[in-house]
């Protein structure tokens, strides 16, 4: 299936200005693109021109012309969109139709009316290509945001369509499962020679197997339109805010030439023998030494903390580990392993069957879900489970109107938090007219806002764009690092968590597994196989280079990294 933008231009009707702008692309039937942009790019907008969502359920103003196999789409009635278009949302909550994952699955099946007989072994083979063969009789909302995004996959990979669109597919998804999609959608690709449009911000992950085109967005246009070696080559990432891989960072370091390397990606068909000189030298240059914080205070105590959802199951079992004042530690484990559990526990929405959480040595179980929330601030995942208000600046002054300061106190550290998390100018924005990255950020501004003795954040760069989560990143670093605020993240990320945090507490099936330096924790594939995480490229290329101290390897670059950082701050 062949797509055609033709000077194409789209305004939504709450905004005065278009998000897209005179858009030309033409992507052929069979092609596999990759759509990367800054949050706010107008990535998406593209991707629901593409599926139908505008103009049938986003209402605004379009111009110009897109044709789909040759037709002008301007026409069409929402049926023919999903009978041509397979959308994976970002937000799969907004996604789900069936009460249970495997009528979720079957529900384009349904439509098509086939057969049970027929539909039964097409869902559970579907399943088990997601890993959610055991799953089947559950409901989806009771799921982990990975395994949710699981279930969207599932419910358009038995659907026959011509063209995928994969929108964020891997922002809710443990490493180990976003390699396992990347390589699903590469196979389902090569097999079936459909067209794949893929919109997502972890540039790293998608090009751990090859893509035909990147077209680069920022802004509402087009920037780039070029292979990925070309992409990567010139300094455009750069300039328009987009995390380039870990091991091009790295070759760059070593100052290796990129425009003399064939092919730069994917790294597993680069050859070692173009980058092994300058590789090994850059390492033997420096040396290296590992950074962790001097503190023996303990802030948060976690003892034999177990629980259990339906009484039967550990959802975490005998977990203990302290986190120290002032410390920038993260929680890593697979979807649905228990670390979003620990949180729940912190909080006070959960109460533990076992065990027992201290915070400055005092029992939290005696404090109330008011009292916790102003002693420990928790951004959680997905931001629309947060918001509560209509406009930006309510939201984040939310939390301070019951707290006896003056309206004008009340809005100087609005302004301040605002100004922060790089949100001064939508403070008087409806909060639907920003994309999801953006709500992000007003969910942290409105937590930062009470200064927290502790801060926990769940997922912060899900849908959030490099330039953004680094700058956000950067001045909670700098509250850590000038104000002693501890920080725990609860990430997927291996960029974010190599970059920002100094150890890492790693969860596999309910139980504690490790609690170690992060380059240690990411110099063991074992044992990050274990917890569903994956090497990062810096890994890879250091075994393509011979290193045998990878861990060394590792901290080298963090610790280069972490400096260059400061630098530019």
């Amino acid at each position: 299936m062949s797509v055609t933008f033709s000077n194409f231009s789209f305004r939504y009707a709450s905004q005065d200005k278009p998000t897209l702008k005179n858009i030309n692309l033409r992507i052929e039937q069979g092609e596999k693109i990759l759509i990367i942009g800054p949050s706010g790019s107008g990535k998406s907008t593209l991707g629901q021109c593409l599926n139908g969502l505008i103009p049938h359920t986003i209402k605004g103003e379009s111009q110009g012309q897109l044709t789909i196999n040759d037709t002008n789409v301007s026409e069409w009635k929402i049926e023919q969109y999903t009978e041509n278009v397979g959308t994976v949302l970002q937000d799969t909550d907004s996604q789900f139709v069936g009460l249970t994952v495997g009528e979720d699955i079957a529900f384009a099946l349904e439509n098509q009316m086939v057969s049970r007989a027929k539909m039964y072994p097409i869902v559970r083979d579907t399943a088990k290509m997601v890993d959610l063969e055991t799953l089947l009789k559950k409901s989806p909302y009771d799921l982990s945001g990975g395994q949710k995004q699981r279930v969207s996959l599932g419910g358009i990979l038995v659907d026959d369509v011509d063209l995928l669109l994969f929108d964020e597919p891997l922002a809710s998804l443990d490493p180990k499962t976003g390699k396992a999609t990347i390589e699903i959608i590469d196979d389902l690709h090569k097999n079936s020679g459909k067209t794949v449009v893929i919109i997502e911000h972890r540039l790293e992950d998608v090009l751990h197997r090859s893509v035909d085109r990147i077209i680069l967005m920022d802004q509402g246009e087009i920037i780039a339109d070029m292979t990925p070696d070309a992409l990567l080559k010139s300094p455009l990432l750069e300039k328009h805010g987009i995390r380039e891989p870990l091991y091009i960072s790295l070759l760059k370091r070593a100052n290796v030439v990129l425009d003399a390397l064939k092919p730069i990606t994917p790294l597993s068909e680069v050859n070692s023998v173009q980058f092994h000189k300058e590789v090994t030298h850059w390492f033997k240059e420096e040396s290296f030494n590992e950074v962790l914080v001097d503190t023996d205070q303990a802030l948060l105590t976690i003892k034999d903390l177990t629980y259990s959802y339906d009484g039967e199951v550990n959802a975490l079992e005998n977990v203990s580990f302290t986190v120290n004042k002032g410390e920038f530690v993260s929680i890593l484990g697979k979807n649905g392993s228990g670390k979003s559990t620990i949180t729940k526990l912190i909080m006070g929405v959960l109460q533990p069957d076992q065990g027992s959480i201290l915070l400055s040595g005092s029992d939290l179980s005696e404090l109330s879900i008011y009292e916790r929330s102003q002693k420990v601030g928790v951004v959680l995942q997905n931001p629309n489970h947060m918001i509560s208000h209509h406009m930006i600046y309510d939201e984040v002054a939310f939390g301070l109107v019951n707290s006896g300061l003056s309206e004008s106190d009340i809005e100087k550290k609005v302004l301040n938090a605002l100004e922060l998390c790089g949100l001064s100018r939508f403070r008087h924005w409806p909060i639907d007219a920003l994309s999801y990255g953006q709500k992000k950020r007003v969910t942290i501004a409105s937590i930062l806002v009470l200064e927290p003795e502790l801060l926990i954040l769940d997922e912060p760069t899900a849908g959030q764009d490099y330039r953004n989560y680094t700058s956000m990143l950067g001045f909670i670093n700098q509250l850590n690092r000038d104000l002693g605020l501890t920080v725990i993240i609860i990430s997927h990320d291996m960029h974010l968590v190599l970059e920002h945090t100094t150890r890492a507490i790693v969860i596999a099936d309910s139980h504690c597994i490790a609690d170690e330096p992060v380059s240690q924790v990411f110099s063991q594939p074992e044992l990050l196989n274990k917890a569903n995480l994956t090497v990062t490229s810096l890994f890879e290329l250091a075994q393509k280079a011979d290193v045998e101290n990878i861990n060394g390897f590792i901290t080298q670059f963090i610790t280069e990294e972490c400096e260059s950082t400061k630098n530019v701050h």
